[in-house]
C-alpha cells in the first residue's frame, strides 16, 4: 500500500512538472527565436518521452496487480514465510532457497505464467529488481497470450 500511495503522490509531481514544462516549453517556441524554438521542442520531446514512461509503469502495475488477484483467487499467490532480520530485512539464504525452488519450477513449466509470476517475486525478494520486472514482464505476455 505504500508503494501505490507514493507512486500517485510522485506521478502527481511529475504530472504537475510536466505541465509547467509544456507551458515553458510552448512559451520558447512562440518567441520566434531559433534557439528558443530548439530548446521549447526538445522540452515537449522530453515531456512525451516522460509520459510515455510514467503510462508504461503504471499500466505494469495495474497488470501485475491483476496477476496477482487471480493467483490469490486460485489460492496459488505464494506465500511470504521467509526469514527475516530483527530489523524486519528478508534473511538472504532464506530468499535464495525460495529462489532455487521457484526456479526449478519454472523450468519445469516454461510456458505457465504463474510459474514466472512466482519467480518474480522470488528474484524481488532476493533483492534483484531488474530480473523480477522481467520475470514479471514475461508473466504478464504469458497471460495475455493465454487468450
Amino acid at each position: 500500500m505504500i508503494a501505490r500511495v507514493t507512486y500517485v503522490v510522485v506521478s502527481a509531481a511529475l504530472l504537475v512538472g510536466f505541465l509547467v514544462i509544456v507551458v515553458t516549453g510552448g512559451q520558447l517556441m512562440a518567441t520566434g527565436n531559433a534557439l528558443a524554438i530548439g530548446i521549447g521542442v526538445c522540452a515537449e520531446v522530453l515531456v512525451a518521452l516522460g509520459l510515455w514512461f510514467l503510462w508504461k509503469t503504471y499500466r505494469f502495475g495495474r497488470r501485475s496487480g491483476q496477476l496477482a488477484r487471480e493467483l490469490e483467487a486460485e489460492g496459488s499467490l505464494p506465500v511470504d514465510n521467509l526469514k527475516r532480520s530483527a530489523g524486519g530485512r528478508i534473511d538472504r539464504d532464506s530468499a535464495d532457497a525460495v529462489f532455487a525452488r521457484r526456479q526449478v519450477e519454472t523450468e519445469a513449466a516454461p510456458e505457465d505464467w504463474r510459474g514466472w509470476f512466482r519467480l518474480a517475486v522470488a528474484y524481488a525478494d532476493a533483492r534483484d529488481t531488474p530480473r523480477a520486472r522481467k520475470a514479471m514482464q514475461r508473466a504478464i505476455q504469458l497471460h495475455d497470450a493465454r487468450g
